[in-house]
């Protein structure tokens, strides 16, 4: 079995994390996607919007439908700051016998050395960054570098988006737009 874990804070999920995790899945062919929102993570204090169970609840709307993607919510039920060294660990015992990779974005790469167990990580899953047309630039060693489509979305925008009381149609999934609409998230002052 190869698994790809894909996490992030997902805040909120958009179409650019769906189309690199179906960039993902096909190119490494992988059986399945598990994305893992975190709870809070160490690099990120102070960044995150969204309360966690928004994060997941979003993350969960924006995956339905692909047989090859789920979402698990270890990190957000641990609570706490999510260190990917504990998540891995965690998946290696759930899947003792398959080959893991670790999808990471080139910003989140580019921060591995910082991470808690870096060398443990690169350990337990093959590290594969996932990168948009004309990305370049150096990786830190023992990762493979994985081209994805060139979709210029970012979760920043889209609560921007909100914020101004701006169309997010066509950046998120329908679904993750509805959940963002009825639970008032990313509005000014909330």
């Amino acid at each position: 079995m190869r698994i790809g874990i894909f996490g992030g804070t997902f805040d909120p999920p958009h179409l650019g994390h769906w189309l690199a995790a179906v960039d993902a899945a096909e190119a490494l062919a992988l059986d399945e996607v598990i994305w893992v929102p975190a709870a809070q993570q160490p690099l990120k204090t102070g960044v995150s919007s969204a309360e966690a169970v928004h994060r997941l609840a979003m993350t969960r709307l924006g995956v339905q439908g692909d047989g090859r993607f789920r979402v698990d919510a270890v990190e957000t039920e641990r609570g706490g700051l999510s260190f990917t060294v504990d998540t891995l660990r965690l998946f290696r015992e759930r899947y003792p016998d398959a080959v893991l990779f670790l999808l990471l974005g080139r910003d989140a790469a580019a921060l591995l050395p910082k991470w808690r167990e870096p060398e443990t990580i690169r350990a337990m899953a093959e590290i594969v960054v996932l990168t948009r047309s004309g990305e370049g630039g150096e990786l830190p060693d023992g990762v493979r570098r994985l081209p994805t489509r060139c979709v210029d979305l970012s979760s920043s925008e889209i609560r921007e988006r909100v914020a101004a009381g701006r169309s997010i149609r066509g950046f998120v999934p329908d679904a993750v737009a509805a959940y963002i609409a009825a639970h008032g998230l990313y509005h000014r002052g909330h």
